[in-house]
């Protein structure tokens, strides 16, 4: 399953309050701008801003120039310019510019396509904890891409990105117990995940609407109790995880 890119709009937020403890007050300002210039659509000023700030070794400013030249925002676009960046974000730690250096070879923009190379950037950014390279790790070894399939495997990965909410991983997990993956097939399981994924996603996500249609045709093989059972489930499941949602 493709997934689209990193949106800068979520990218702009999560990672900056990540890096802020460790910026100083003329950094931080400096950000800001940034931040401000990209979302007023002015990406010359943004980056020229970035720019500055990656020259002092600011992370996030060297992930974000790795996005706007993925992206060719107020560039060429230029895969190869994108990958520098992303790699020196990567040896300074960010976690999602090793995600995306992994998504980078996965799709073989800017290097010929690698999946064993794509591995190692997700596993070394769900070795941090990023869920989204731990939902795309479960994938990888439920359809065997660059690895031999292994569905415990793929349980596992999507179990870790589940516990923190990660909306895709909650409807992988539906899938796989729907379909007796690495599990039992349970359908009551299923219902559930795909109830929480339902809950965390946003209504706009590309997979809002798959998720709604295997509900549907769960609750068309399922008995009344089976789905209060996956409600009553779901509903504890959410209220106690609600603070990690996030969507794809």
């Amino acid at each position: 399953m493709k997934r689209t890119l990193l949106l800068l709009a979520v990218a702009l937020v999560a990672p900056a309050v990540a890096h802020a403890t460790t910026a100083t007050a003329t950094a931080q300002a400096e950000l800001q701008a940034g931040v401000a210039a990209y979302h007023r659509g002015d990406y010359q000023q943004a980056l020229a801003d970035f720019r500055q700030l990656a020259a002092q070794g600011h992370v996030f400013a060297e992930f974000v120039l790795g996005t706007m030249y993925e992206k060719g925002q107020g560039v060429t676009q230029n895969y190869a310019e994108a990958m520098k960046w992303y790699r020196l974000a990567a040896a300074h730690g960010d976690a999602v510019a090793k995600n995306q250096l992994g998504f980078m070879y996965d799709h073989g923009q800017g290097v010929s396509q690698n999946y064993a190379e794509a591995l190692k950037w997700y596993r070394l950014a769900a070795a941090q904890g990023y869920a989204r390279a731990e939902t795309k790790l479960g994938m990888m070894y439920t359809v065997g891409q660059g690895v031999p399939q292994n569905y415990a495997e793929a349980l596992k990965w999507n179990r870790l990105a589940a516990a923190q909410g990660y909306a895709l991983a909650e409807a992988n997990l539906g899938v796989m117990y729907t379909r007796g993956l690495g599990v039992p097939q349970d359908y009551v399981a299923a219902y559930k995940w795909y109830l929480i994924a339902k809950a965390t996603m946003s209504a706009t996500s590309p997979y809002y609407a798959v998720v709604s249609d295997n509900v549907k045709q769960l609750s068309a093989m399922t008995t009344p109790a089976q789905i209060a059972q996956a409600q009553q489930e779901a509903s504890a499941w959410y209220a106690a995880h609600e603070h990690a949602g996030h969507a794809p």
